[in-house]
């Protein structure tokens, strides 16, 4: 295996809470990370209230650091009221338009992708038909999607476990979603702990993804919430699976325990997977 070929290595910043976003991407150029994921909440309550004079600065920022802003990800959080598969019309439209803000705010940036998880802005309501939601759920990424054809980014849906949301839980469903909306900048990210919950094995759920020609990104999390090495998940079949496949995309460190602190969890998890890298590709 070539080493110049090697997946990247990101984390994601909400793990630092209340870190100024200078000092993530200075502690991840420290711990050897190569980029940085963004959840756009952790930065304002609205994309639409940071100015082009501050994305400058966090681009110039990374950059400084040697970072890459690889792109956002948790994009409903914040404002409140978003829902991507809403009944009220006026609640998709609000959505269609942050959407659009996002996809912005992402390239200003110099990311390139957009990782759609957010599961309770998308969940199906009880008395809500499950076709008529899939068809706006359809129209609302189509919209954002005209926006990151123009800005030269990808939007990527994240299947995510039945505990999280109803809508879009496995590989399967994904690949069916972005054939019907059929874009190129539509694409599909493929998250271990969710997968852990959702699928009957992970490496065969990736090989799926992988040689569906739809898989963008992954998220490296434990089955437990925590970052890769810290639980039972085995992600030596994960990261085989990505080299031997020749994806060279990034691999972003999302946790969802912060204990017991940003530091210990950021350079024990890149510490182990690196760990495992090296194995796989210390022998040609």
């Amino acid at each position: 295996m070539n080493k110049e070929n090697l997946i990247k290595i990101g984390i994601c910043n909400e793990l630092f809470q209340g870190w100024p976003i200078e000092k993530v991407f200075e502690e991840a150029a420290e711990l050897g990370y190569d980029g940085v994921e963004i959840a756009p909440f952790t930065l304002a309550d609205s994309v639409t209230e940071i100015s082009p004079k501050r994305r400058e600065a966090i681009r110039r920022a990374a950059e400084a650091n040697g970072i890459e802003i690889v792109g956002l990800h948790w994009l409903l959080v914040k404002p409140e009221g978003l829902y991507i598969n809403h009944p009220d019309e006026l609640i998709r439209i609000r959505t269609q338009e942050y959407l659009e803000a996002l996809v912005h705010f992402c390239a200003d940036l110099g990311g390139k992708i957009l990782v759609h998880g957010s599961p309770h802005q998308r969940t199906i309501q009880e008395g809500w038909n499950p076709k008529t939601s899939w068809e706006f759920a359809k129209e609302t990424f189509k919209v954002a999607l005209k926006a990151a054809r123009k800005r030269e980014v990808f939007y990527c849906i994240e299947p995510l476990a039945p505990a999280l949301t109803n809508f879009i839980n496995t590989v399967d469903e994904a690949i069916l979603l972005i054939k019907e909306v059929r874009h190129p900048n539509f694409k599909m990210v493929f998250d271990c702990r969710s997968a852990s919950a959702s699928e009957k094995s992970l490496t065969e759920a990736l090989l799926k993804a992988i040689e569906s020609g739809y898989l963008r990104h992954v998220h490296v999390n434990d089955a437990n919430g925590m970052g890769p090495g810290f639980g039972e998940t085995n992600f030596l079949p994960i990261l085989k699976t990505l080299i031997k496949n020749g994806y060279q995309g990034y691999i972003s460190v999302e946790v969802f325990n912060f204990e017991p602190d940003p530091q210990t969890i950021a350079s024990r998890s890149i510490g182990y997977l690196k760990g495992l890298i090296e194995s796989l590709t210390s022998n040609p």
